[in-house]
């Protein structure tokens, strides 16, 4: 029997991005993944390119991992105009850049102004992108190793058993002991079914597929997306990339194979031509369902990504509430796993986390109801489209696809408390998403005074102290960062004793 503090059933990017997250902390983890091979065409190439937002790459960053996932993936796109428009430098390069969708219409990147909120900062997370799947998997299986983390491939949970201090696992004729047992395995999750996590939402309206084929008269479609009478279409980026949006309540039998004669025919009702397509490589279907766990822990058995949520991949924010999830939770589980906080800790991977994947299903929703072929529909994209088209419009919708306007609910009145904290520059020219690799909380003392860093001592071996100098520090004094970056109290001014041990206190962590 192989024993580990924590089992990951499921080795894709949530998976893995969580076992670095814990294996960073010293915290020993197994991930027990079914595919023996990671290679697969769905994430690979076009097919794999996934939306990573400003809020995922930000977490990436602060783990030294965004150089290498950028260079590891192979089509990699910019979002060139938000780290200038941000920093209120213009946007003459966002001009240039597909910046997102909603239900298929564009933002335009010239109407996109994020120059107002005063504590984003420009650097070199502030650029999202395409990211392909198989890349990020490469580099996070790499890194988790790197960690000590032990990825078994190959295996596929058949069942577990769960006792009061443990939980066994079981794989065919191997069996895993671990204290928590996390369920990262996708959409139709073992895990969950299997411990019972009610999951609840709504069913679906369409089938959607997405295929790269081979097209005898390309002419004939419309470059990228396209609202019809019967649902939507794209075509692109580049030759021979379809997707299409089909209303049929959802009855397409996913386990059937998809054929060139089906995807012609759905391409042709939804064009209004009569493209031909000649060949298919490589296709796969999805639909609308938008359901999410009730609660994401039930005793020592957690969920995260796919397994906790699930709806229609419009707008790419799938991947990007998993990443939230896993640096959400990471950090809360070794805490506890280490008895530097109490058991209660992990009830707020719930609290925090749901809200997010709750707006998430609303966003969603809300673009299938714009893309359902009724006038009703039509007519509201009509007006969506046209405040899109405002400055306010389009600045609104990036903020939200950007992942900039999330904030966690946290005790507290100033403003960036339960935001990411800003990506400040020191006066030697590190930055503080280099000092957070460490996976540690940070206590920010931008007054320089050596008694916060007596009193931080007592946190040591979960917090470090930083009294470095910042070029420029936004009005604000101190700040207590999660190991997550997320701001837990911050003061634009000058703090007592009392107000510091309130914050170091505040955050989860129990000193010593």
């Amino acid at each position: 029997m192989k024993n580990f503090d924590v089992l990951i059933a499921g080795g894709g990017p949530v998976g893995l991005l969580l076992a670095c997250e814990l294996g960073l902390q010293g915290v020993s983890v197994g991930v027990l993944e079914q595919l023996e091979d990671p290679h697969t065409l769905l994430k690979a190439g076009w097919m794999g390119m996934r939306h990573v937002n400003v809020s995922s790459v930000q977490a990436l960053y602060r783990r030294g991992l965004l150089g290498q996932i950028r260079s590891t993936t192979l089509m990699t796109v910019r979002s060139e105009g938000s780290a200038s428009v941000a920093a209120g430098e213009g946007n003459q390069a966002a001009k240039k850049a597909f910046v997102g969708h909603f239900a298929g219409i564009p933002l335009n990147p010239e109407k996109i102004h994020l120059e107002n909120d005063p504590y984003l900062m420009d650097g070199p997370s502030m650029t999202g992108g395409m990211f392909n799947l198989e890349g990020i998997e490469r580099v996070l299986e790499a890194r988790a190793k790197e960690l000590g983390v032990t990825v078994i491939r190959g295996t596929t949970v058949d069942r577990f058993e769960e006792e009061e201090n443990e939980v066994r696992v079981f794989a065919g004729e191997q069996v895993f002991q671990g204290k928590w047992l996390v369920g990262c395995d996708g959409g139709r999750s073992f895990v969950r079914r299997a411990a019972g996590f009610e999951f609840v939402g709504t069913e679906a309206e369409f089938t959607g597929f997405t295929a790269e084929v081979e097209i005898k008269d390309p002419e004939k479609l419309a470059p990228g997306f396209n609202l019809t009478d019967h649902g939507m279409y794209a075509y692109g980026p580049g030759p021979g990339k379809i997707s299409v949006m089909d209303f049929d309540g959802g009855a397409f039998d996913r386990s059937q194979p998809i054929t060139l004669d089906l995807l012609q025919k759905l391409l042709r009702r939804n064009s209004g031509t009569n493209v031909t397509l000649t060949a298919v490589h490589v296709a796969t279907s999805y639909t609308d369902r938008a359901k999410q766990a009730v609660t994401y822990r039930k005793k020592r058995i957690l969920l995260a990504g796919d397994a906790a949520h699930i709806h229609p991949p419009l707008g790419g924010q799938g991947l990007n509430t998993g990443i939230g999830d896993a640096i959400n939770l990471g950090w809360k589980l070794s805490a506890v796993i280490k008895g530097c906080a109490p058991d209660a800790l992990l009830d707020t991977y719930t609290t925090e986390r749901h809200p997010a994947a709750e707006w998430t299903l609303r966003w969603t929703r809300a673009q299938v109801n714009l893309i359902r072929p009724v006038p009703h529909s039509q007519a509201i994209a009509s007006i969506i489209r046209d405040l899109i088209n405002t400055q306010d419009g389009a600045t609104y919708f990036a903020e939200k696809l950007y992942g900039l306007s999330w904030r966690y609910s946290l005790p507290g009145q100033h403003p960036l408390i339960g935001r990411v904290a800003p990506d400040f520059e020191f006066a030697d020219g590190t930055r503080l998403g280099v000092k957070q690799q460490s996976g540690k909380a940070i206590f920010l003392d931008f007054t320089q005074s050596g008694w916060i860093g007596d009193l931080c001592s007592s946190y040591s071996g979960y917090l470090e102290y930083s009294g470095d100098v910042a070029k420029d520090t936004r009005g604000i004094q101190a700040m207590v960062i999660r190991p997550d970056g997320v701001v837990s109290w911050a003061s634009d001014s000058l703090p007592d004793h009392a107000e510091v041990e309130s914050a170091l206190a505040g955050w989860g962590i129990v000193p010593g």
